[in-house]
């Protein structure tokens, strides 16, 4: 009787499943009929002439707005990034540009052992003429794409050198450049091992393979740390290939669920490992997402090592590239990865938005427990939270102004035109009088160096002075005017104040002029509290067997 109403129950679902999928059919053959005649009605009456490529690429992208932001269409003009996205490699001569106000284009850094530093290009060499094509009247884009090309062919470039000003004609022949994942590794003290992963692409793992061997090979390899900060993920394929680097091959180290069933999988290493003992720490904060909380939601859930830092920024999200033709391709979202414990990290509902547009974070309510091997409470929907919670430094609003303004990076243009050479990447650092010319030099310079309480205060005095509070009170108004000079600082008292804090970061930004990526790193080591904390309270023991 029981498989009678089973059955039966089938045969009235079957034909609604049918109406349903037929109804669904018809609505979106009425859309693209209802678009396509829109199209044409535009193409021949509308009273100006359109450029209808560009109309339905902005229609096409503002569809695709309303899903979640990683769901984006790569227009023909755009397909080049795929493969850089993907294997992070292009055809160029790798050197990173911006525009200056002379008008031409500055070198502000270079790539190692790329095309650029093989033919003598340096950081503050001004390209004015790339081909045929004078930079003056171009952005930074157009100068770059036109820099880029097939590995092999050549590209003439007019360049007025920042040592010395002399204008030379240089004939570059490009190149395939590959950008390691790797950006540095090393030692950290004498036993512990260091790896800074800047993404996940093509060969990446291999990439990490051959540092760590490097490590090894020195016979004092104790313990390692990878570090993920920053690292804002790439393909899905590298971060297992790098678990499979340090786990049992056959392990299961993450899964996908989505709508088709194509995009259901299981992940497990498939390689044999190099080091499965190795006592491992991974280093993530609020910018490790995607692959990166793969491999840390793997190496914690099977209690593999210790995740130290801040909490990751929680993208459950799997994306593919699917072919739309015409050289264009959609980068869409099709399922959701979980962890081996069974927990999606997803840390924003994008399919619940609110009238205005704005999604929210699930709450700690809606957050399910899991249990790692050894019996250890996680949790999902909030990102990676780490075993050692050790925050990092806190930049005031000026210093961060500082940075994405390029400050520290325009003066360190202007100090490698004037040294031809610095001490090692760790060992140099600026002398007093040097800083103090960054002091001088900074000072000019367009920035907004107001503290966030300057201008909370800011606004204070406004709206008392606005909702009339001050006219008949003038102590309230003495005190607030009071308080708002006693905040108020300027540029130079402001860097020299700060002095302990800016002075690494432009050290670091200097370094990287001479010694490319891995001197930067290498730099920025030396004052990475955050990487000594971590170290100091690691103990894998004691993390791994504190059961909840």
């Amino acid at each position: 009787m029981i498989k009678k109403l089973i059955i039966l129950g089938i045969v009235i679902l079957l034909p609604f499943c049918s109406a349903k999928s037929q109804n669904s059919d018809f609505d979106l053959g009425k859309t693209l009929e209802v678009q396509s005649t829109i199209l044409r009605l535009l193409n021949t009456q509308y009273v100006d002439t359109l450029k209808l490529d560009d109309l339905l690429t902005d229609g096409i992208r503002s569809m695709l707005s309303s899903l979640d932001p990683y769901t984006v269409f790569i227009s023909e003009e755009e397909e080049d990034n795929i493969e850089m996205l993907t294997t992070g490699a292009y055809g160029g001569v790798g050197a990173i540009i911006r525009k200056v106000p002379s008008g031409g284009i500055m070198v502000s850094e270079l790539y190692e052992n790329t095309p650029a530093v093989k033919y003598g290009i340096e950081p503050g060499d001004t390209i004015i003429k790339i081909g045929d094509d004078s930079t003056f009247d171009k952005d930074v884009t157009t100068c770059s794409q036109l820099m880029r090309g097939r590995p092999g062919s050549k590209i003439p470039m007019t360049i007025i050198k920042g040592r010395g000003g002399d204008t030379i004609t240089v004939d570059l022949e490009r190149e395939r450049i590959h950008v390691s994942d790797v950006a540095y590794h090393g030692f950290v003290d004498d036993t512990t091992g260091y790896i800074l992963l800047g993404g996940f692409t093509l060969r990446g793992s291999e990439d990490v393979k051959k540092a760590y061997m490097e490590l090894n090979k020195s016979g004092h390899l104790k313990r390692l740390v990878l570090d993920l900060r920053g690292n804002g993920g790439g393909l899905m394929s590298e971060a297992v290939d790098i678990l499979s680097l340090f786990l049992p091959k056959g392990t299961l180290v993450v899964s996908a669920k989505g709508k088709h069933p194509e995009s259901n999988f299981e992940y497990r290493t498939q390689k044999a490992p190099i080091d499965t003992t190795i006592p491992l720490m991974v280093m993530v904060n609020s910018a490790s997402a995607s692959s990166s909380e793969i491999v840390a939601g793997a190496i914690q859930d099977l209690d593999r090592g210790v995740i130290a830092g801040e909490r990751t920024y929680g993208k459950g999200l799997v994306q593919s590239i699917r072919s739309t033709g015409y050289n264009t391709s959609l980068k869409l979202t099709t399922a959701k990865y979980y962890t081996p414990s069974g927990r999606c990290v997803q840390a924003i509902d994008y399919s619940h938005k609110s009238d205005d547009g704005s999604v929210g974070n699930f709450p700690d309510s809606l957050r399910n427990e899991f249990r790692t091997s050894s019996g250890r409470i996680v949790y999902d929907g909030g990102g990676i939270a780490p075993d050692l919670e050790v925050p990092s430094i806190q930049y005031s609003r000026p210093i961060i102004g500082l940075v994405y303004s390029d400050v520290l990076g325009e003066y360190a243009v202007e100090y490698y035109k004037h040294h031809e050479e610095i001490e090692p990447a760790d060992r140099f650092h600026l002398t007093d009088a040097e800083y103090e010319d960054f002091v001088q030099y900074a000072s000019a310079i367009d920035f907004d160096s107001r503290s966030m309480a300057y201008i909370e205060m800011q606004e204070v005095l406004r709206q008392a002075q606005k909702e009339g509070l001050l006219d008949e009170n003038k102590q309230l108004k003495e005190t607030l005017e009071n308080a708002l000079a006693a905040l108020s600082e300027s540029k130079e008292e402001f860097l020299i104040n700060n002095k302990a804090l800016i002075c690494p970061l432009l050290e670091d930004e200097i370094v990287l002029k001479y010694f490319y990526t891995r001197g930067g790193a290498e730099s920025a080591l030396r004052t990475d509290e955050q990487l000594h904390q971590a170290l100091k309270s690691w103990s894998v023991t004691d993390v791994l067997t504190n059961k909840n």
